[in-house]
């Protein structure tokens, strides 16, 4: 019979020999390889910057309004573009088209006619001279206005133009960054938090 002693060196020799057949494993003991685990830097390839992009962008919304936007191939803003100075276009040319209506009929009448659009069959005016003063006056402010908004729109197709220009080069990449970090410290048993700033040429 084996008496205690005798299981005692028994247990002990066998899990020798066991763990000598064992691989290393690694410091978290996940049982990887440490050959196998490779990390690999990632590469990034940039795009090279065009300075003159936003200007060239601009001057073609400026020849053509649209043009910029499909420059950028932002295809979706040219019709928004178009239907934007289109409308205060036609708003300018039907107020312009109003107020020579009313201009001639008040000339008409202050030359002694009375066959004007604006009067009646029988030579009554459906709208007195007052009015039609009031309504060139009206329509001029319209015309004013609507010559304003078609001009800011204009603009405003530029700058939208140039500013996408400008923002479609913006560098997002990992070599300027600022981003948090966590890294686990191994020697002192605790969690480590920072902040990283990569600024790479």
């Amino acid at each position: 019979m084996l008496n205690k002693a005798h299981y005692l060196l028994l247990l002990c020799l066998s899990s020798a020999l066991l763990s000598f057949s064992q691989k290393d494993k690694d410091s978290i003991g996940l049982g990887l390889d440490k050959e196998l685990v490779v990390i690999e830097e990632q590469t990034i390839q940039r795009k090279p910057i065009d300075p003159l992009r936003p200007s060239k962008a601009a001057f073609f919304s400026a020849v053509l309004p649209g043009a910029g936007q499909a420059y950028n191939k932002k295809y979706w803003k040219i019709p928004i573009v178009w239907g934007a100075i289109g409308t205060g276009v036609y708003f300018y040319i039907k107020n312009d088209k109003d107020f020579d209506r009313v201009r001639n009929a008040y000339k008409r009448r202050l030359a002694g006619f009375t066959d004007d659009e604006f009067s009646d069959a029988n030579g009554e005016p459906l709208i007195s001279d007052d009015g039609l003063i009031r309504a060139q006056q009206q329509f001029r402010r319209n015309k004013e206005v609507s010559l304003l908004v078609t001009i800011g729109l204009y603009a405003l197709n530029i700058i939208d133009a140039n500013v996408d220009a400008h923002l479609l080069q913006f560098n997002v990449d990992e070599n300027l960054s600022l981003s948090p970090h966590y890294q686990y410290n191994q020697w002192e048993n605790s969690s480590d938090l920072g902040l990283t700033l990569n600024f790479k040429f």
